[in-house]
């Protein structure tokens, strides 16, 4: 028979994993939708200089979202990812 923490942590463990996985999926999609506006605006006569502070952020949130990406990968047991 199971434990019972041993499950209560499996549990948590799997929903930790879901709203992370969520969370990255917001992150790329506000960043996607703030690089087509930056692409726009650029396409609209906007110069790389004008865009830059905007493009910084989209870059960060990409960087944000890998970052989140690599840790669930790494802390999510094999038998998980299967």
């Amino acid at each position: 028979m199971a434990s019972p923490i041993l499950a209560a942590l499996t549990a948590q463990v799997a929903r930790n994993i879901e709203v992370e996985a969520s969370a990255k999926t917001l992150i790329d999609g506000i960043s996607a939708r703030v690089q087509e506006a930056v692409n726009a605006a650029l396409a609209l006569g906007a110069s790389a200089e004008e865009m830059a502070p905007v493009q910084a952020e989209v870059d960060a949130m990409n960087a944000s979202s890998m970052e989140l990406a690599a840790s669930v990968a790494a802390n999510t047991p094999a038998a998980a990812r299967r």
